[in-house]
């Protein structure tokens, strides 16, 4: 997934003259909390709401009050993958969309991203889940392919995390069976510790919980 398929074009960007007061009411109207601002079509910065609220005299201009902007973007054929690190680094809501030559051509919002992932062919075909936890120099996605694989199953997903100070990994992988004993019981015979698993309607119970709890904190 490229930058380009997720562009977002409902949201307008800001311009040097709009005022701290427009900038504040957009952000409140798009339930974002960054805005692009541009100049002759060209991205400028990011302007944040925290930025907007330390402005002296909200009711001037942006370039009056002359804000610190954030020096982010992506041009269209980034992977989806950048454009996550860019919010997670930077704690964006919009990630603003340029060519080679800075001029602005839409925006992605944390919005998009969590609704793409939502829909997904991880999410809507059905399966079960496993979570698996290892050391990082056990972790082999050929290995645990051909031992899922050797039951009949497929992989449909995988993900990899890690929590910070943690030396080990956990690795969750959506399987295209609800049936897990199987692979559940290879996994554990060649030496790999099955941390949790989950049929369909469970994992389909909690994500729609934790994503119904995510669209009220972004659209409060």
């Amino acid at each position: 997934m490229l930058a380009s398929n997720l562009i977002s074009y409902t949201i307008p960007p800001l311009v040097g003259k709009d005022s701290g007061e427009k900038a504040l009411n957009w952000m409140n109207d798009f339930h974002v909390r960054h805005l692009p601002v541009l100049k002759d079509g060209l991205l400028l910065g990011i302007l944040s709401e925290d930025e907007v609220l330390n402005f002296m005299e909200p009711d001037l201009s942006i370039n009056e009050n002359n804000p610190e902007l954030i020096f982010k973007s992506v041009t269209p054929e980034r992977h989806l993958f950048d454009v996550m690190k860019l919010i997670v680094d930077f704690n964006l809501t919009v990630v603003p969309v340029v060519n080679n030559q800075n001029k602005y051509l839409g925006l992605i919002t944390l919005e998009n991203i969590v609704k793409h992932f939502a829909e997904t062919v991880a999410i809507t075909q059905p399966g079960g889940i496993i979570v698996l936890e290892m050391n990082p120099r056990d972790y082999s996605l050929a290995e645990i392919a051909r031992l899922i694989e050797s039951e009949n199953t497929k992989i449909l997903s995988c993900f990899l995390s890690s929590s910070y100070g943690d030396e080990r990994i956990e690795l969750t992988l959506k399987l295209s069976r609800q049936d897990l004993k199987h692979v559940i019981a290879t996994l554990s015979r060649f030496g790999y510790e099955v941390k949790s698993s989950f049929y369909e309607s469970e994992y389909l119970e909690d994500l729609k919980s934790r994503y119904d709890a995510l669209m009220r904190y972004l659209n409060p």
